[in-house]
């Protein structure tokens, strides 16, 4: 079955804007649904939590059911292991502080080289302690991460290895489960950005045997709001971030200092409840858990990813004058449709200002991956090219774009 694209479109309201938005990974456009859920909170639940009186009790109830329906979303084990935060960058120096607090001078963190600086800069920031700071660099031949790489540079003394799930320059999606099997057969922990990876597939962090993971929800259709998954058993030894007076068992609000964002999280359960009536739309089974409905679900956006990507990537190719950064290929088992490119001899912001003429949104830059790009000797050019989409983008959009590409690159 083809993903309904039609019926999808209907559920995003700016779609109506006469521009073409391939800016995605920047920031994706917001669901109906959860501008309904945001509404409902705050028009029928917008006080303080904790009270005896009726409406604090509903407010309660609503919260508890964003971090249950939230962790069925990825396949937590319980709604405890459920962070909610206002930024992924936010939340992963929330979580390095409190490593800062249990890591001794001495042991070692490794970061990459190609993470989105939410997932280096907070880890690195634990060097003023006396924390060794590894960097796993990515292949310049292929743009991907290798095992043999990381294995050289961990040891008895490696705590954690932070790594990305896809590169939100590279596009390229990386076997976490695989690399969190080495990792953990090492003796540390693994910490993944999934921000650039969740609009795209489904997640399952039991089945990846993830320690932490962390997306923003204004990627995944959402609110500028954004979600830190831990292991429970991991969550209750670290030190909390709190108040002094909030017991150091209470998991997840001792990682939450003011509390979470109440409409914004209860706002996410718009996402949910899309997914779900796709599910429902496309044929899924409604027996189903949440998180299998997603996986089904995801599948049919890979699908038509691959439909998209397709012409742009055959463009792209056929230009001998054109790098792409990352896989070459439109599979969406390799890669989601995150395409970065430089052009021989041409700014990159030169590139996407004429594309604009077209009123079609793309970007370029550096993305804040500005170490990758800085390592790739493209700082001087602008940074890249970017495209990005997601399943709401439909094949004539694409055209458009490759039209107007095709033109410009000639």
């Amino acid at each position: 079955m083809k993903l309904k694209i039609e019926e999808v479109r209907k559920e995003f309201p700016s779609l109506k804007n006469e521009w073409v938005l391939m800016d995605n990974a920047g920031g994706s456009q917001i669901l109906q649904k959860v501008i309904n859920r945001m509404n409902d909170y705050l028009l029928n639940s917008n006080v303080q939590l904790g009270a005896s009186y009726k409406v604090s009790e509903l407010a309660g109830k609503n919260i508890d059911e964003a971090n249950r329906v939230m962790g069925e979303f990825i396949n937590a084990r319980s709604k405890s292991e459920i962070i909610m935060g206002g930024s992924t960058t936010m939340l992963l120096n929330q979580l390095a502080a409190s490593f800062g607090k249990v890591l001794k001078p001495g042991d070692e963190i490794v970061v990459t080289d190609c993470d989105h600086e939410a997932n280096i800069g907070a880890w690195r920031k634990l060097e003023r302690f006396g924390i060794v700071i590894r960097e796993w660099q990515i292949n310049l031949d292929d743009f991907r991460l290798h095992l043999d790489d990381l294995g050289k540079i961990m040891n008895d003394k490696t705590k954690l290895v932070a790594v990305t799930n896809s590169s939100n320059i590279i596009g390229t999606t990386i076997d976490v489960k695989e690399i969190t099997g080495y990792v953990h057969k090492r003796g540390a922990l693994i910490c993944v950005d999934g921000v650039a990876y969740v609009p795209h597939r489904a997640v399952d962090v039991q089945k990846m045997d993830i320690d932490f993971y962390v997306f923003s929800f204004y990627k995944l259709y959402g609110t500028h709001s954004a979600l830190l998954y831990g292991k429970q058993e991991l969550l209750e030894k670290l030190p909390g971030i709190n108040h002094y007076f909030i017991d150091e068992e209470e998991v997840p609000y001792k990682f939450q200092p003011g509390n979470q964002n109440y409409e914004l999280s209860y706002g996410a359960l718009g996402i949910t409840d899309y997914i779900s009536e796709m599910a429902s739309l496309h044929g899924i089974s409604s027996n189903l858990s949440l998180n299998n409905k997603s996986k089904e679900f995801f599948n049919l956006i890979k699908v038509h990813e691959e439909e998209l990507m397709n012409p742009i990537m055959d463009l792209l190719n056929s230009k001998s004058n054109i790098k792409i950064i990352g896989e070459d290929s439109y599979s969406g088992d390799v890669r989601v449709p995150t395409i970065s490119f430089i052009v021989d001899g041409v700014m990159s912001n030169e590139i996407v200002e004429q594309v604009d003429k077209h009123k079609i949104g793309i970007r370029y830059g550096h993305f804040y991956a500005k170490r990758l790009i800085d390592n790739l000797g493209l700082e001087k050019q602008n940074g890249v090219v970017r495209i990005s989409l997601v399943h709401y983008n439909t094949l004539d959009e694409v055209n458009k774009l490759v039209t107007a590409l095709d033109e410009i690159l000639n």
